[in-house]
């Protein structure tokens, strides 16, 4: 696969059907991205598991933090990573050795591993490289637009905003 560009559709494809995501390297500094992400996961109805051995025990954006993937309480369809490149290999030996194995690996902006991606794919699981899930769901719901992310519309109609928690969803072309 081609990891220099991804389809629409199969972005979409993968935040429709991920029900549940383990965020390695998830951070319960409030200002990191690794929070972020985490949180708005969550918000988004996602199953979370952050795993950080720093924080095993602990929660991080409400949720219980464990400090290996071998340490999860159930299978996840999603792992998310949040390491430098340099630290893919393991976290691909890691991710090998789950049973079942997730259906996604997802590296974050800035990390990328050809290797471990055909590795990854050789045994069926997706995998999407240097991108974020929280921008390309906030970016396919069309909640973010032009605060950075060209989302391709352009639209002076607002969302119909109501009390309580919202969301867009992640829309179907």
């Amino acid at each position: 696969m081609n990891h220099d560009r991804y389809d629409e559709a199969y972005i979409s494809g993968i935040l429709n059907t991920v029900k549940s995501v383990a965020i390695v390297g998830a951070s319960a500094n409030e200002v990191r991205p690794s929070f972020f992400v985490t949180k708005y996961l969550v918000d988004k109805g996602y199953t979370v598991f952050p795993v950080n051995p720093g924080h095993a025990g602990k929660e991080i954006a409400g949720r219980p933090v464990v400090a290996r993937l071998a340490d999860l309480p159930e299978p996840v369809d999603m792992v998310d990573v949040f390491r430098p490149s340099s630290a893919i290999p393991g976290v691909v030996d890691e991710v090998l050795a789950m049973q079942p194995l997730p259906g996604v690996v997802w590296m974050q902006l800035t990390v990328r591993d050809d290797a471990a991606a055909k590795k990854l794919e050789a045994h069926g699981i997706k995998v999407v490289m240097d991108r974020c899930p929280k921008i390309e769901y906030a970016r396919l719901s069309r909640e973010i637009g032009w605060n950075g992310v060209n989302s391709r519309v352009i639209s002076s109609k607002k969302p119909v905003m109501r009390k309580g928690f919202q969301s867009f969803g992640i829309r179907q072309r």
